[in-house]
């Protein structure tokens, strides 16, 4: 029996994890790996007390800080499917494996939306991207689109400055949403161009990508460009699979959660970071939404102690 499992390995998980630790909680982190979704992440330079690092260093050092600790018990490479009540908390099944807890800290973060038009899935890996990171170098000297006018969006464009031609922006509204500052860097470069209130539609190519087709929403006019890549970045899926039916959610599926406590809907259950429905998606965030939920699961452990 634990006092708590921590589902998730990014910022808020790892930060749930030291403080549960710290707390001498007995603890158990399940995450299929280690560092969060900014691992792959270029860049990195508004993570308190480090001006400047790349988020393959920023995953490092959180494994090294929680690996620091003693107490805690990490499982990788598992992924939780369910949570059920029982009698004196809950089980957590993941594959073959049930886990006893008294409480729960979920933590599992999202994963990349998809625009599910025509082409994507046919073109997947064939000029169809999800990670600039990864993928911007291959498209040195070509002309790629990025579908997005958020933040990821607007990143997904300063990693491929350095490498393509022509890069063209679309946004489905009439304005980015990003940083202020990371849009200044980016319209300041010549390669950029920016078509706004643009809903893609389709994805062209044959055996690789060759365009794209979208509809100008003022107009209702179809456009097509010709294009080797398309990047999409359009934003991000909660992973809540092993939630549902279980905790309050919202429209997005996102996990509701009492902001004070990081409490769920379910008592002994809390949430942490970009899974629940806390309107900013910030690692810094996450890892202080991670403490709370972390001290709030030791403050409910402690009440049962009491009562019993």
């Amino acid at each position: 029996m634990f006092d708590t499992i921590i589902i998730g390995g990014g910022p808020a998980g790892i930060s749930a994890g030291v403080y549960a630790a710290r707390k001498k909680m007995n603890a158990l982190i399940l995450a299929e790996s280690l560092g969060g979704s900014s691992a792959v992440s270029a860049t990195i330079e508004n993570w308190i007390g480090i001006e400047t690092m790349s988020g393959w260093e920023l995953a490092q050092s959180l494994e090294r800080h929680l690996r620091a600790q003693s107490g805690i018990e990490i499982v990788t490479g598992s992924k939780a499917e369910r949570i059920e009540e029982t009698e004196n908390g809950y089980v957590v099944s993941a594959g073959e494996n049930r886990y006893e807890t008294r409480t729960v800290i979920v933590a599992s973060g999202v994963r990349h939306r998809h625009l599910d038009v025509p082409g994507e899935e046919e073109f997947r890996g064939k000029g169809v991207v999800y990670c600039s990171t990864c993928d911007a170098p291959f498209f040195r000297e070509k002309r790629v689109a990025v579908v997005g006018g958020g933040n990821s969006g607007l990143e997904a464009v300063e990693d491929l400055l350095p490498y393509a031609s022509e890069i063209v922006l679309l946004s489905n509204t009439d304005t980015l949403s990003g940083d202020p500052v990371i849009q200044d860097r980016v319209l300041a470069s010549e390669k950029v161009s920016v078509i706004y209130s643009a809903d893609t539609e389709a994805i062209l190519g044959e055996s690789r990508v060759t365009g794209l087709r979208y509809e100008d929403l003022p107009s209702g006019e179809k456009r097509e460009l010709k294009l080797d890549g398309v990047f999409v970045e359009i934003g991000m899926i909660p992973n809540t699979e092993c939630v549902e039916g279980f905790l309050e959610r919202n429209e997005r599926g996102e996990i509701v959660v009492d902001p004070r406590s990081m409490a769920a809907s379910r008592a002994g259950v809390f949430a942490a970071g970009d899974v629940t429905d806390m309107p900013y998606r910030q690692n810094n965030i996450a890892a202080g939404q991670g403490a709370v939920a972390a001290l709030s699961a030791y403050d409910y452990v402690r009440h049962m102690g009491a009562k019993d």
